[in-house]
């Protein structure tokens, strides 16, 4: 509109979003505290969770594990408003250095004072000592907003579309055998599909798949993660070895350089091929799309900086036809939140989302989220819609931060 038009001042009531002339717009006391919204506390906690279930322990090329270890960052606004983030810890196989103790003294001069509204803001400018330290602090301010507004998560973007969400059910690597009892335990809990981890041999993932289909057929999709474990000679002949096996989809096979051998292999195979490691920033995920190098992407919040991010590359991912999944990093209740908020506010979200939730002995949340028949209804609270219970936290602590 050129400067100096009327048009807001000749515009119908009914078409102001604010005020009209017999009805005057007057905040909620949630909107209020949106303008107390600097940040006058941090505060980080380190946990470590012992798995259960058939995901314990967790075997991927890399280790086994048997907890879930991540970093949650407890924001304080200078209107009372909480905000909850949360990273995982179990990430030294990829070359990235453990969080420590020390982080909260080094966010909290970099944050105190800073508008807990300012997501762009904290993309374009916050150094917080990288993504997944981000990743965390961004969180903890969408749960803020989201407070501060008294409207979940969703709302705020885009939803919802969807209120309930279907889970894919992880395990890590297995002997035959063992895989195929395994994944009848997960049907019988009303799962329809399942990931394991992958990557140490070809061999030892084709018996691993034929187990799991001699044992419930196709009553599960199945998606294979070697995580970067094969050369692009390798991964090509997996790919067609694997395809009597129907999979869903082979996950990030080769290192996550080698977009254009993946592109060259997808033409090759009919087994539709997913990155995750590869799926870092934009940039990168123009590349993949430009190239026609993956039939899904699997963003993650620690990858990528955060869930606006990841938000991003799935409507991005949308202009090119290619759907998302939230991919899951070994996710206590709050990230696990933030995917189902994700998910609901998606269209490019269809199919089944990663979750390792059922594999944990306790949650640090006063109500863990329930699965029922392999999904998870969508919080309805305001923020992540989820309660930290602090002594949940202390007995679980890793570790002062």
């Amino acid at each position: 509109m050129c400067a100096g038009s009327s048009r807001a001042s000749s515009e119908p009531a009914r078409f102001r979003l604010f005020e009209s002339v017999d009805h005057p717009y007057h905040p909620t006391p949630h909107l209020r505290s949106i303008s107390h919204m600097k940040i006058t506390r941090v505060d980080t906690y380190l946990i470590d969770v012992p798995q259960k279930h058939a995901i314990f322990p967790y075997q991927s090329r890399y280790i086994a594990t048997s907890s879930t270890g991540a970093m949650l960052v407890r924001l304080e606004t200078d209107g009372g408003v909480v905000g909850w983030g949360e990273t995982p810890q179990i990430l030294s196989f990829y070359g990235q250095p453990p969080l420590t103790a020390d982080i909260a003294n080094s966010l909290r001069p970099k944050l105190l004072g800073k508008d807990a509204g300012a997501i762009e803001a904290l993309y374009a400018d916050w150094d917080l000592g990288g993504v997944r330290i981000q990743s965390a602090v961004e969180m903890a301010m969408w749960d803020i907003l989201g407070k501060a507004a008294g409207l979940p998560l969703y709302r705020l973007l885009g939803g919802p579309y969807r209120d309930r969400i279907e889970l894919a059910c992880c395990m890590g690597i297995q002997p035959r055998e063992r895989a195929g009892e395994i994944a009848r335990g997960f049907v019988e809990d009303g799962f329809t599909t399942l990931k394991t981890k992958a990557g140490r041999s070809p061999e030892e993932d084709l018996e691993m798949v034929r187990g799991i289909r001699d044992a419930v057929g196709d009553q599960l999709k199945l998606r294979i993660d070697p995580n970067t474990g094969y050369s692009p000679e390798v991964c090509e002949q997996l790919a067609k070895d694997l395809e009597p096996y129907n999979l869903e989809y082979l996950e990030q096979p080769m290192p996550d350089e080698n977009i254009a051998d993946s592109a060259r292999i997808r033409k090759l195979t009919t087994t539709p091929l997913a990155l995750n490691e590869s799926v870092t920033t934009l940039a990168h995920v123009r590349e993949i799309l430009a190239l026609e190098a993956a039939d899904y992407l699997l963003p993650d919040t620690y990858q990528c900086g955060g869930l606006w991010a990841v938000k991003r590359i799935v409507d991005v991912a949308a202009s090119a036809g290619v759907p998302c999944v939230f991919h899951c990093a070994h996710d206590f209740g709050l990230k696990t939140a933030v995917m189902l908020h994700v998910a609901a506010s998606s269209p490019n979200m269809p199919l089944a989302n990663d979750c390792t939730y059922f594999g944990l002995e306790s949650d640090i949340l006063k109500a863990p989220l329930r699965i029922e028949n392999g999904r998870m209804a969508v919080p309805q609270g305001p923020g992540l819609g989820v309660e930290v219970d602090m002594h949940l936290v202390e007995k679980y602590a890793a570790g002062e931060a």
